[in-house]
């Protein structure tokens, strides 16, 4: 039976990847970051779990070589800031981050991905075994957007495009075509959070902004489907209504929906609308 390795970061996404590619016949080999993944992955019949830390690259590519695996899956986020301050990297990391001409998350998981490549370790898609979770074109639940949270949307995917082909963030958020908040090394809901209250800061000032934020999340221009690409959960919804969003817009076909239907259930619960195009 053919061994895929999965390279497994936080949150579901891992866990979703590894049931799904055990559904079709696949011994799973897992390479968990002791910073990152969920010990539930240890639950979700692997054939192996090993535990590594962030920075040994080494030791991910010496565990896969030993284990047979020849393909893999990144899935799962790691936290922007943890891969430039908080690892301790081999020298093998080391060697490679010191040949980065610019340190963003494109530039380092894409050599990481040519490392793997040149030891015969073939990164799949990380959305291969996930597409009925990639987002449909079209209003994802049974508000449709307002007139207002449309020129949001248009207005925060320019600003949302030109930001994320310099790889720094996916996520921008927008009233009455103001950018309130833009995405850096802190996460969509982090982001969100910020937007929240730098709008309730205003709360008693004489500011014309309407209160209600609209989010925009796109992939990069040329989205490399092997890693990074944009999420959203029932987290984000529950982030949302905690800031006050109403509109969030995502791109259809490259924004994978990690709990699938409920999340349009929960998004109707709070009166928050989804569109994907």
């Amino acid at each position: 039976m053919e061994k895929l390795g999965l390279i497994a970061g936080n949150g579901r996404f891992p866990l979703l990847v590894l049931d799904a590619a055990r559904a079709r016949g696949l011994n799973v080999v897992v390479a968990a970051i002791q910073e990152e993944t969920s010990p539930e992955i240890e639950q979700h019949g692997a054939a192996a779990v090993h535990w590594m830390s962030l920075g040994e690259l080494s030791k991910l590519i010496d565990t896969f070589k030993r284990e047979g695996v020849t393909r893999a899956i990144m899935a799962g986020q790691v936290k922007h800031k943890q891969i430039f301050s908080s690892i301790k990297p081999d020298w093998r990391l080391a060697k490679l981050i010191m040949s980065l001409t610019t340190r963003n998350t494109d530039s380092l998981i894409g050599a990481v991905a040519k490392v793997l490549a040149d030891e015969g370790i073939t990164l799949l898609d990380s959305t291969s075994f996930l597409e009925p979770l990639l987002a449909k074109p079209g209003v994802l639940t049974q508000r449709a957007p307002s007139e207002e949270e449309l020129k949001n949307i248009e207005y925060g995917r320019a600003v949302a495009r030109h930001l994320a082909q310099y790889d720094i963030g996916q996520t921008v958020v927008i009233a009455e075509s103001a950018c309130v908040a833009v995405e850096a090394m802190e996460g969509t809901d982090a982001t969100l959070q910020r937007a929240g209250e730098i709008m309730r800061g205003l709360e008693g000032t004489a500011s014309t902004l309407s209160r209600a934020l609209t989010a925009v999340k796109v992939a990069k221009p040329n989205q490399d489907m092997r890693f990074d690409v944009p999420v959203i959960g029932l987290s984000t919804i529950e982030a949302m209504r905690a800031a006050g969003a109403t509109c969030l817009a995502i791109d259809a076909g490259k924004c994978l929906l990690l709990d699938g239907e409920r999340i349009a259930e929960a998004a109707d619960a709070a009166g928050i609308t989804i569109v994907a195009e």
